[in-house]
């Protein structure tokens, strides 16, 4: 008898959801989400591929309940709603399956699991070879001689195999004791009741020890302990959860198995879904399969194919760096440990060489540094110093910043023509390519899965060192990370062209900010430990005073830290209640801060648990955070600004965060007087006013807002005149704060509701004040409404300079997700502008400060601030030139101002 091809079941619900969150984002320039989409498409093609002579068929869940949520309402209670950006990729994936001309099943009232063990079943009657491609445990209750099950994220069937014995060294039963086991161990995702506390330990034991689940519960009785108290207590749910956990093999098909066969690919239609995904790659890849024989080539998920050449000696190094020199480019890829900014050590290093060779050195226990033999990072960095110093050569890299803090901890200064695929991957999409890491701009821009660091040495405590990597693992993963960041620079480049405003703002703006960031962190801030612990040591008196009130509130002690006991406290002992929902999503009663603002109205106590909370978070956050970054080689804080980080293009401050340092309380302003300047110098701060509002000004060109701003007249002041009818100088304090909330809330798109409990208001008259502002600044309300509707017609919006914000959820269908674009869509371009204008003032200004010969050096940026340690003798210098390039850093309609101020610490400097 001939034997029959084989028969692959696809769990295509399983590989949707494990497509979606194992492939970075992916989206369309209009911002349809697109990376499950791709991962189904790109592992079915790999399985079509691999095995040309089986007949692939793809099952999915059908929307809908099924008959075990008649048996049991509760079953699947506990899954969270499906992801929106999942849920609308759900129908492209079917279409892409049909193009391919894959037999697809959907059969409603029941699963996907029952239609393929009812398919599984027939394929084991008609003795024909079956494997289920899905890592679910319930399938394993499937295979017997005729049915295998392995791992549906395998290229390779043999990888993850499980016959019969592989499932029982995997789970210890047998198949025919899966349904048991599962029924005794009970599933928190699906909610099956089974025996609370009873894991696949315990299940496995019982069944090994009783053979099926009848004589369990036949003998439960003999079961000692606790263990056994819950089985006898628990006993009568084990019935139902073992008929949920049961596959029903008897499902009614329309099409029988012998009639589910692949058909001819639909070329047309398949390529018009390629077009309108903005799936490239994937096209042309498809484009090559239907040119070859089926099973040929490479899937393309694999890493790209280089040729390594491992350097070992200091002659083949200096070949090497020959070589460079005269091709005139090279990506390079190096990891190293660091310990801080200042503190690297370079462990592994390649460097491709545009022509599919990867040059690849390794430094680890055979350095000159650590007594072995070979070559040692200094010896290798410093014969390629020339490179790294000739200004004519292009060195392509991902994230240039560290690399130039790792040289700069080997003496070596980098001037190269520079290319970062880090800040071209940002630019061209701010909010996309998975954080903009080479493994997820790799998917984004090349539509290729590979591994990133934490593939290769994994994450907390199971995570290893270099030194314990494979050495030919790790030559592959640092030479194919070398090739890939050429790669990327090549697409990447090509697309920037395309847009003369994204590769302006890349060229001119991203590329030459990256140096002044890096010295900034090299040089650092003075922070006084002697400040920080005596503010720690008052903070901690009034934290006990508080502590001491709020017992003497209640009559007792409690933990104000603990959620749960101020719950007990505010709502069971104290009977407060709040109109605000006070359910957490764990079904807790909320304490949160919006909740207790409403409690002080009733009670002293809520506003005793906000100064705790506030004075608890200034000692653990702030000051012991600034006391632990202090380095103690240089005494001062050295912090990171991520430059791909927010979406509007604002840096980010980490290690320490200084831009969240509280400022507009009193205590927040006396952690800034721990930023102390040096001996004979003090610190100057140049702070743009009110950036964003003049940015509006400028870009709805509202005669209003350019009048006041032109006349130098206070914004909030004069919109406070406008909104309350009330002559400019008889405007008081409450008015003008009202004023400022309806400035800047408009700004972010703030509703009626928003500002309601901004001020403290009724809706309506929050309502009534944004109407009578839009009358009175027509040109903001045409801005609002015009931004929106260009959001959703292109799914972006620009700054002045045309830097493009993306706004994934601008048109999608869940109404918070939606509103919460149109917001961003209002702010974005405005935030944008002004993180922007930043950018350009810093650039002007490291600019002078290279040819100025002054004692001023610029050591921190945070928001729109420009912070200086200048020297006594420069502060007249300083005063008068950089302010100045800061105004002119710009042409907008209103003018740029700024505030300057200096003093010995930086709290005084703003006084």
């Amino acid at each position: 008898m001939a034997e029959k091809n084989p028969l692959i079941l696809v769990d295509g619900t399983q590989y949707l959801f494990r497509a979606f969150h194992a492939y970075n984002e992916m989206r369309t320039p209009l911002g349809f989400p697109t990376n499950a989409i791709h991962g189904v498409v790109s592992m079915l093609r790999s399985l079509v591929r691999n095995y040309p002579e089986a007949t692939v068929v793809v099952i999915f869940d059908a929307p809908g309940k099924t008959f075990r949520d008649d048996i049991y309402p509760q079953y699947k209670a506990n899954r969270p709603p499906m992801d929106e950006d999942m849920r609308v990729q759900i129908k492209p994936i079917h279409e892409f399956v049909k193009a391919m001309g894959l037999p697809m099943l959907e059969i409603p009232g029941v699963e996907a699991d029952d239609v393929m063990g009812t398919l599984a079943r027939q394929a084991t009657e008609n003795q024909q070879p079956a494997y289920i491609a899905s890592s679910d445990k319930d399938l394993a209750q499937l295979v017997n001689e005729h049915v295998s099950q392995f791992d549906s994220m395998a290229n390779q069937i043999s990888d993850t195999l499980l016959d019969a014995r592989g499932v029982f060294e995997k789970f210890e039963v047998r198949p025919d004791q899966i349904i048991d086991y599962l029924a005794l161990m009970g599933d928190k995702v699906d909610n099956i009741p089974g025996i609370p506390g009873v894991g696949k330990k315990t299940a496995a034991k019982w069944l090994q020890e009783h053979g099926d689940l009848e004589t369990v519960m036949a003998n439960a009785d003999q079961v000692k302990g606790k263990v056994g108290e819950r089985l006898r207590e628990h006993m009568d749910m084990l019935p139902l959860s073992k008929e949920l956990a049961t596959i029903n093999c008897h499902v009614e098909l329309e099409q029988p198995l012998e009639s589910l066969n692949h058909k001819d690919v639909d070329v047309d239609r398949l390529f018009e879904l390629f077009a309108e995904y903005n799936f490239r790659t994937l096209k042309a890849r498809f484009e090559e399969d239907l040119n070859l024989t089926p099973g040929t080539s490479s899937s393309i998920d694999d890493e790209p194919v280089v040729a390594v050449r491992e350097i070992t000696n200091l002659e083949q190094w200096k070949a090497c760096a020959q070589q460079i020199e005269d091709q005139g480019e090279v990506a390079i890829f190096l990891m190293s440990t660091d310990k801080t900014i200042l503190d690297r050590n370079l462990e592994v290093m390649a460097l491709s060489h545009g022509d599919g060779a990867v040059s690849y050195l390794s430094f680890i226990d055979k350095g000159l540094e650590s007594g072995g033999r070979g070559l040692s990072a200094h010896d290798a960095l410093h014969t390629l110093q020339p490179i790294f110093e000739n200004e004519s050569l292009r060195l392509i890299v991902h994230d240039v910043k560290s690399l130039r803090h790792l040289l700069r901890s080997y003496g070596i200064t980098l001037k190269n023509e520079i290319h970062d695929v880090m800040l071209e991957s940002y630019v061209l999409n701010s909010v996309g390519h998975g954080e903009h890491r080479i493994k997820g701009i790799a998917g984004s821009i090349l539509e290729r899965t590979i591994p990133d660091r934490t593939d290769l040495l994994g994450t907390g405590r199971n995570q290893i060192e270099l030194k314990d990597v494979a050495p030919e693992a790790l030559c592959k993963f640092v030479a194919n990370q070398a090739a890939v960041v050429h790669e990327l620079h090549n697409a990447m480049r090509d697309r920037l062209q395309d847009t003369q405003s994204l590769s302006t703002i890349y060229e001119s703006l991203e590329l030459p900010l990256e140096p002044y960031l890096c010295g900034m962190e090299q040089h650092g801030a003075i922070v006084s430990p002697s400040v920080l612990k005596q503010l720690n040591d008052e903070l901690e008196v009034r934290k006990q005073r508080l502590l001491e009130e709020a017992y003497e509130h209640v009559g007792y002690e409690f933990n104000l830290g603990s959620p749960k006991q101020l719950a007990e406290v505010l709502y069971d002992k104290l009977n407060l209640e709040s109109t605000k929902n006070t359910k957490t999503r764990s079904g807790n009663r909320s304490t949160n801060e919006d909740i207790l603002k409403e409690l002080v109205h009733y009670h002293p106590l809520p506003q005793l648990v906000l100064d705790f909370r506030a004075t608890t978070k200034l000692m653990n956050t702030y000051i012991a955070g600034l006391l632990r970054e202090i380095n103690p080689r240089t005494e001062r804080v050295h912090t990171t600004f991520s430059q791909a980080n927010a979406s509007t293009g604002r840096l980010a401050s980490v290690n320490p965060n200084l831009q969240n340092i509280p400022i507009r309380t009193h205590d927040g302003r006396r952690v800034r007087e721990a930023f102390v300047a040096p001996s004979d110098h003090v610190l100057m701060t140049v702070d743009y006013s009110q950036i964003e509002l003049r940015v509006m000004a400028h870009m709805t060109d509202d005669p209003g807002l350019t009048e006041a701003f032109s006349n130098q007249m206070d914004v909030h002041q004069a919109t406070a005149a406008e909104v309350f009818a009330t002559p400019f100088d008889q405007v008081d304090e409450d008015q003008r704060r009202s004023a400022k909330a309806i400035n800047f809330g408009l700004m972010y798109g703030m509703s009626a509701f928003g500002l309601a409990r901004e001020l403290g208001i009724p809706q309506s008259q929050a309502k009534r004040y944004i109407d009578m502002y839009f009358k009175r600044y027509p040109n903001v309300q045409d801005y609002v409404t015009l931004t929106k509707e260009n959001g959703k017609a292109n799914g972006y919006v620009e700054t002045i300079y045309g830097r493009r914000i993306y706004l994934r959820d601008i048109n999608a269908r869940n109404p918070m997700r939606r509103q919460a674009a149109e917001r961003l869509a209002i702010n974005a371009p405005v935030q944008g502008s002004a993180a922007d204008i930043i950018k350009k003032a810093t650039i002007r200004v490291g600019d002078w400060l290279k040819d100025a010969n002054v004692d001023v050096t610029m050591i921190l940026q945070v928001h729109d601030e420009l912070v200086f340690e200048v020297a006594d003798n420069d502060i007249e210098a300083a005063k008068t030139h950089i302010p100045e390039l800061m105004r002119t850093a710009a042409e907008l309609k209103v003018p740029l101002e700024v505030d300057v101020g200096w003093a010995t610490n930086w709290s005084d400097a703003h006084s």
